[in-house]
């Protein structure tokens, strides 16, 4: 055989191989084969569902005065910008914990969506100043705080995500029965939208611990007045004396059973996941965070996930960053395009 011929055989040879490996490609799924968040079909709603992925947001470790800059600086350890800010206020008359939408809010909330946590709580009040779930449902706050904060809120006029009383399972029965928290939660409801306020998230947010299961369809105010569900999950490792569980263990029972026991199509939201740190074994922390997007995926209606950088009362129990790896982990993780949808603003 001459070179020519033999030249001519192998180059068609080549063709042929790039030709089968192409169609091999082309038939097996990708991951990136979901629709753009630009395209039609994945345009946020007007309750703040992203249809073709998740939002991505944390809780950043702050004092009130300096919100935007640990912001900036969170932001900058994980390569992005957040999405969702999440914040706590209580109900006291206080111009920085008891106000909703602060100056500081404002600034962060220009190019992000913010999640207001508010309790009934007066922080440093006296126990006769604490609000109480049927004090709030008889209206004893209307005018001194929620028509004031309701007000603040429509001022703002961007939508925003609020909940109010967060893991309210672990407050049964030093706070009320669950019936004196779903009224005073549909009489907060109520009375914004009376005062015109269309621009709230309705978040309703559990612990998730399974055995408050039975307590949470109890607490649940109905499907009119909730528009995302959300819970909160964490590998503790020693803290709470507990062993160490993947963020998948800490995920799948609870969506599990929110699905077949409180809804099966509301949004659903990980308003703070974490882990603790295992000092024995310095990668364990940063391996954890890099489950976090195979996982989320499987999660169906899972639209937020949050990350939790702070820490919880008690011995072993801070749940923030803790090494260099951690923060590359978690960047890595939150890269991944499903938590790159396009933000109403």
């Amino acid at each position: 055989m001459n070179r020519g011929r033999l030249w001519a055989l192998s180059t068609a040879l080549v063709g042929a191989l790039l030709l089968g490996f192409a169609a091999l490609a082309d038939s097996t799924p990708r991951d990136d084969a979901r629709p753009s968040p630009d395209s039609p079909e994945c345009r946020v709603t007007a309750k703040l569902v992203p249809p073709c992925g998740a939002w991505f947001g944390a809780y950043v470790r702050h004092e009130k005065p300096d919100l935007a800059a640990k912001v900036l600086a969170y932001e900058q350890r994980i390569g992005r910008k957040l999405d969702i800010v999440y914040t706590y206020h209580d109900m006291s008359t206080d111009d920085l914990e008891g106000q909703l939408v602060t100056e500081q809010e404002r600034k962060v909330g220009q190019e992000r969506m913010l999640l207001l946590s508010w309790e009934s709580k007066w922080w440093g009040g006296t126990d006769a100043q604490q609000p109480r779930w049927t004090r709030i449902s008889a209206g004893a706050y209307d005018e001194s705080v929620i028509d004031v904060q309701a007000r603040r809120i429509k001022e703002y006029g961007k939508p925003l995500f609020l909940s109010f009383d967060l893991e309210m399972d672990t407050r049964i029965p030093d706070d009320g029965t669950p019936e004196e928290f779903t009224a005073a939660w549909r009489h907060i409801h109520d009375r914004f939208r009376e005062l015109g306020v269309t621009n709230v998230v309705w978040t309703w947010t559990i612990t998730g611990y399974p055995g408050n299961n039975e307590l949470f369809p109890k607490l649940y105010p109905g499907d009119e007045y909730v528009d995302w569900i959300a819970y909160n999950r964490y590998n503790y490792y020693r803290c709470h004396d507990t062993d160490w569980v993947s963020f998948g263990e800490t995920q799948r029972d609870v969506h599990r059973w929110i699905r077949e026991n409180l809804s099966d199509r509301k949004p659903l939201m990980l308003s703070e996941f974490g882990s603790a740190d295992d000092p024995s074994r310095p990668d364990r922390q940063a391996e954890w965070y890099a489950e976090v997007p195979s996982v989320v995926k499987e999660l169906d209606g899972v639209r937020a996930a949050l990350q939790w950088n702070w820490r919880d009362p008690g011995a072993y129990c801070d749940l923030s960053l803790a090494r260099d790896s951690s923060w590359r982990s978690l960047g890595d993780a939150v890269a991944d395009p499903f938590f790159r949808q396009n933000r109403p603003w």
